[in-house]
């Protein structure tokens, strides 16, 4: 399997603190499964100062030690990125890092605020080549009301990507509802861990594949965390992908599934 967001660089964000635990984060990965992993610090200005070239160098720093220990997980580069004036410049100059060097990012809005001009943004971003891939839908504070917003962006050109933890309930029964509901609508691209550490929010996917096989299908599990993750890997074009699931409108079977379904929590 393929992780495309983690934060497994020690000392770099709010992600592994050290070594230590960005060992033990590489050790439950694969043992998970996981066999690729994207570095994807969080790039926040004022906060988080990282760029392309000091996530390489500690990329390869962690790959040595990971390659010294025989764990076998190969690393690759990228960033959780934040929305903030100058990312297409800063992409452009290559400052900042898209996944794996491909077309794609990693691109986080605000946790508790609508982006002002959030679809402008996008708009301009897929106008310039580049995919947007939105962090954690399902976990931002104002998914409730502007889900439809998100429906937009996927028509734009942008990808969404849910968090494994939210499937399963880390994240509490609101994030559990609009993940399953992002992945029974069909606007679910990839699945990732988005994991920080060795504990609560650890690298681990297949707990998740679980939720998903039972939702959509064995085969659209091996999309989100194979077919698609290596698509974006290999800078296929989006529409060189593996398709989404048709959104259902069968709102029995949903209710069947998910008892309550169509009623926010």
């Amino acid at each position: 399997m393929i992780d495309l967001h983690s934060h497994i660089l020690p000392g770099i964000d709010d992600g592994a603190k050290d070594l230590d635990v960005a060992l033990e984060m590489a050790r439950i990965a694969v043992a998970d499964g996981i066999r690729t992993m994207a570095c994807t610090p969080h790039i926040y200005p004022g906060m988080y100062m990282n760029d392309a070239a000091g996530i390489e160098q500690a990329r390869a720093q962690l790959q040595a030690a990971l390659d010294e220990r025989g764990i076998a997980l190969q690393l690759v580069v990228g960033a959780d990125v934040h929305l903030v004036p100058g990312l297409l410049d800063g992409l452009r100059t290559g400052r900042v890092p898209t996944l794996h060097g491909s077309r794609y990012l990693l691109l986080e809005p605000s946790h508790t605020t609508p982006p002002p001009r959030l679809e402008e943004s996008v708009f301009n971003l897929v106008a310039a080549g580049y995919t947007p891939v939105i962090t954690h839908p399902e976990r931002l504070t104002w998914v409730e009301n502007h889900y439809p917003v998100f429906v937009r962006l996927i028509a734009q050109g942008a990808w969404m990507q849910v968090t494994a933890g939210a499937l399963t309930g880390v994240f509490g029964r609101r994030a559990k509802y609009w993940a399953d509901k992002f992945l029974i609508d069909g606007h679910t691209h990839i699945l990732a861990t988005d994991a920080h550490s060795a504990g609560r929010r650890l690298p681990q996917l297949s707990p998740a594949l679980e939720v998903v096989e039972r939702l959509v299908g064995a085969q659209e599990c091996t999309r989100l965390v194979v077919h698609r993750p290596q698509a974006i890997l290999d800078n296929l074009a989006p529409a060189l992908t593996p398709a989404l699931p048709p959104a259902t409108t069968r709102a029995g079977w949903l209710r069947r599934l998910l008892p309550g379904f169509g009623h926010t929590p």
